[in-house]
């Protein structure tokens, strides 16, 4: 039986410290492991290639979602069965993707969204709950997708999905707009229950409350302007 060809995208900005382990612990899941450096001032896009990575650079920083639309595009070329978007930080379980890709490869569903909250946290603050969860009610009014977990990067989808996707919010809301796109294209999905551990370096990548406000209207005037 052939080895279905799963492909790993991981953004990475300035990630010089997770950025070897993040890959080595990828590699026995996948078939290519693909890093988009997004014009990191460090050296993760030297550290990234040793640990066994293909990688891909932006010259100057564009944003997560244009750093993993860059990837997917790419991974596209050699027909893979799965595109999986990864996080560089380290906050993500490599351990996860077997179960994350079985529905896909199995043809009963498009897209498979990782979830922290059917699976489990480590060390998250109340305050980062209490974020997350808000999002998720933004989410089910503004999008009309029930999920449990708008904001994990731990996703995988078909080769024909990856191929519909688009992002035009090169930041963080490009998680919002992939929930967008679920509706729009009418992809099956199902949630993966996912485990997020959170350490002080992931927390400091992490949204601020601030931030994350200002996605949210970044997103209440793309809907107002369509």
């Amino acid at each position: 039986m052939t080895r279905p060809r799963i492909v790993v995208v991981v953004p990475a900005f300035n990630e010089s410290g997770p950025i070897g382990a993040v890959v080595a612990g990828l590699l026995p899941h996948c078939t290519q492991c693909i890093v988009v450096d997004d014009g990191s001032s460090d050296d993760t896009a030297a550290l990234a290639a040793a640990a066994g990575a293909v990688v891909l650079r932006h010259v100057v920083n564009r944003g997560q979602g244009a750093a993993m639309l860059t990837g997917v595009r790419y991974s596209l070329r050699d027909d893979p069965d799965v595109i999986v978007s990864f996080d560089a930080d380290g906050q993500h379980d490599a351990a996860d993707i077997p179960a994350l890709v079985a529905p896909v490869l199995a043809g009963a569903a498009d897209v498979a969204l990782g979830s922290r909250f059917l699976g489990r946290t480590e060390n998250m603050p109340r305050a980062r709950r209490l974020l997350l969860k808000l999002g998720i009610v933004f989410t089910r009014l503004f999008s009309g997708i029930r999920v449990t977990d708008v904001h994990n990067g731990l996703r995988a989808w078909s080769r024909t999905a990856a191929g519909e996707l688009t992002i035009s919010l090169d930041g963080m809301a490009h998680a919002s707009e992939i929930l967008d796109q679920i509706r729009t294209h009418r992809w099956r999905f199902v949630e993966v229950p996912t485990t997020v551990r959170y350490s002080p370096y992931s927390l400091a990548k992490g949204q601020s409350a601030i931030n994350s406000i200002r996605i949210a209207f970044q997103l209440i005037l793309q809907r107002l302007g369509s």
